[in-house]
C-alpha cells in the first residue's frame, strides 16, 4: 500500500511500460491477497482480548499478548481501527499492547504527535490498574518509548503530567522507586519545569521496583522487552537527573546526596552515567563544603576509572583549595572547552561564585568593619559595587549577618541573631525530631525484613558453615600421600 504510489511516481522509462504494468499488477494482487490475512489476524487479536478480559483471565492474556506485538507493529496503519473496538477500562491489556506497537513504529510511521500524546493521556487516566499489574514490563517499556518520542518532538512539557500519573498508578508505595521515575526527571529537565517532579525527588526511597523482578514469572515478556536488563541504567539515571534538578533549583545539599548515591552504587565496571555524575559531584562538593565531600572507601570504581578521566575537575578542586579567585578564574578559562563539552560551564561559574562568598565569610571571622573597596580587594572582586552586590545577596539568603552604611561605604559584620528560643524554632526542632524518629522506625522495619528474608538466612547460614569447615581439618580415607 505504501510502496505502490511511490512506484507510480518514480516510474522510469528505462523499462518498458508493459513490464512495469505487469509488475504493478502482481504487487496489487499480492496486497489484496494479504489484506484478508492481516484483517483476520487483527480480528483474532481483538477476539482474544475481549474473550479473556471478559472471563477475568488477565494472567493468561498477559502471557499471550507479547506474541502479538510484531503483528501489531507491522499493521500500524490500521491500529486505530483496533482501538475503536476495544474499551480502555475493560480491555486495558489489549490497548496497552496496541499503544506499545504504535510507539515501536513511531520512527517509521511518523504519527501525528498530538494524537499519540492524547492517546497516552487517555490511557493513563482511564485504564484498569488491576490489569496493568499483570503487564508491568510492557507498561514500563511503553512509558520509556513515549518519553523518547516527546523528547524527540520537543514536546517534553506535554509528557510530564502523563508520566507522573503513570508513576502514581504503577507504584505500590509513595516511597517506591520505579524505572519510569527517570523518565519523569528527564522530561522535567528538558522542559525546565520542576514543580511536578520535586515531590517525587523529596520522598526518601525505601523500596525499588525493577523490571527484572516484575518479569521473573513472565518469561515470554522478559524475552520480549529489552528493558528487563536495564534496571541499573534507570536507577543511575534517576539519581543523576535528580542531582541535576536539585542543582538547577540551587538545593546543593540534596544534589550532592543524589550524585553521591549515583557514584557509590556497587559496580564491577564504570558507567558513563556514573562518570558524568562524578564530575558534577566534585563541583557541587566545592559549593557545599569547599572541598571534596567524603566518599566511602569501598567504591573502588572511583579510584580505578573515574579519577583518571576527570583530571580537569581535580585541577579545579586543587586550585579552589588555594582560595584564590583569580587562579580559579584562570583554570576555568583554561578548561572552558572541556567544561562546555560536558555541559558543566554553568556549574563552573557557580563554583567561582561560591569561592567569592566563602572568602567573604572568612572576613566575618576576622573583621568587625571593612570598607566595600577593602572587601573587593581581599576577595579579588572587580569593584566595590560588585562587592556590595555579593554582600547584599548573602545577607538576604542568611549566609552572613551584616549591614552596609551607604553613606561612607562601610560594612558592619554581626553575629547570628538567632537565640533558639522562639516558637518557630521550637516547632522546627520538633519537626526534625519527628522526621528522625520516622527514619529510625523505617530502618528497623527494613532490617527486620532483611533478617527474616529466606535468601538472607540461607546465605548467612551457608557462610557460617564455611567458617566452621575452615576451622577443622578435613579427614580423608586412604593413603594421605595420594
Amino acid at each position: 500500500i505504501v510502496l505502490f504510489p511511490a512506484l507510480i511516481r518514480r516510474q522510469s522509462f528505462v523499462i518498458s511500460r508493459n513490464y512495469f504494468s505487469q509488475f504493478c499488477k502482481l504487487i496489487g494482487q499480492k496486497v489484496v491477497s494479504e489484506l484478508p490475512k492481516m484483517g483476520s489476524a487483527l480480528e483474532n487479536y481483538v477476539n482474544q482480548v475481549r474473550t479473556l478480559s471478559a472471563s477475568g483471565s488477565y494472567r493468561e492474556l498477559a502471557e499471550e499478548l507479547p506474541e502479538s506485538l510484531s503483528l501489531l507493529a507491522r499493521n500500524w496503519s490500521i491500529l486505530d481501527n483496533v482501538l475503536e473496538t476495544l474499551d480502555m477500562q475493560q480491555h486495558s491489556l489489549g490497548v496497552l499492547y496496541v499503544l506499545l506497537a504504535k510507539l515501536h513504529s513511531a520512527s517509521t510511521a511518523n504519527p501525528e504527535p498530538v494524537q499519540l500524546i492524547q492517546l497516552m493521556r487517555d490511557f493513563v487516566q482511564r485504564n484498569n490498574n488491576e490489569q496493568l499489574r499483570y503487564a508491568v514490563c510492557a507498561f514500563y517499556e511503553t512509558c520509556h518509548l513515549f518519553t523518547e518520542f516527546v523528547v524527540q518532538k520537543n514536546l517534553s512539557i506535554l509528557g510530564i503530567r502523563i508520566i507522573s500519573r503513570a508513576i502514581d498508578q504503577i507504584r505500590q508505595l509513595e516511597t517506591q522507586l520505579t524505572p519510569i521515575h527517570a523518565d519523569l526527571c528527564l522530561l522535567s529537565l528538558k522542559a525546565k519545569n520542576f514543580s511536578v517532579v520535586l515531590p517525587y525527588l523529596d520522598a526518601d526511597i525505601t523500596d525499588i521496583s525493577t523490571v527484572a523482578a516484575e518479569c521473573k514469572t513472565q518469561q515470554q515478556q522478559q524475552s520480549q522487552h529489552a528493558d528487563a536488563n536495564n534496571d541499573a541504567k534507570y536507577f543511575l539515571l534517576y539519581f543523576y537527573y535528580g542531582g541535576m534538578i536539585y542543582t538547577a533549583v540551587k538545593n546543593y545539599e540534596r544534589a550532592l546526596y543524589f550524585f553521591e548515591v549515583c557514584i557509590t552504587t556497587p559496580a564491577m565496571a564504570m558507567s558513563h552515567i556514573m562518570l558524568e555524575a562524578y564530575k558534577k559531584f566534585l563541583m557541587v562538593s566545592l559549593i557545599v563544603e569547599g572541598k571534596i565531600a567524603y566518599i566511602p572507601k569501598n567504591t573502588q570504581v572511583i579510584g580505578r576509572f573515574m579519577k583518571p578521566m576527570a583530571n580537569h575537575y581535580h585541577d579545579l578542586v586543587n586550585v579552589y583549595a588555594n582560595s584564590s579567585s583569580e587562579e580559579l578564574r584562570i583554570i576555568i578559562l583554561k578548561y572552558s572547552e572541556a567544561f562546555t563539552r560536558d555541559n558543566n560551564m554553568g556549574l563552573a561559574k557557580q563554583v567561582a561564585t561560591s569561592l567569592y562568598k566563602r572568602n567573604i565569610q572568612r572576613l566575618t571571622k576576622t573583621f568587625l568593619t571593612l570598607s566595600l573597596s577593602d572587601v573587593a580587594s581581599r576577595v579579588q572582586l572587580a569593584s566595590a559595587v560588585e562587592a556590595e552586590r555579593y554582600i547584599l545577596n548573602m545577607i538576604k539568603s542568611g549566609e552572613i549577618y551584616a549591614s552596609i552604611n551607604q553613606k561612607d561605604g562601610m560594612v558592619l559584620f554581626k553575629d547570628d541573631p538567632e537565640k533558639y528560643n522562639s516558637p518557630e524554632m521550637f516547632l522546627n526542632v520538633q519537626n526534625n525530631i519527628t522526621h528522625v524518629l520516622d527514619q529510625v522506625r523505617q530502618i528497623n522495619k527494613m532490617e527486620e525484613e532483611i533478617i527474616l528474608n529466606p535468601m538472607y538466612v540461607k546465605k548467612a547460614l551457608g557462610s557460617q558453615d564455611d567458617d566452621l569447615t575452615s576451622q577443622h581439618p578435613k579427614t580423608f580415607s586412604g593413603d594421605p600421600t595420594d
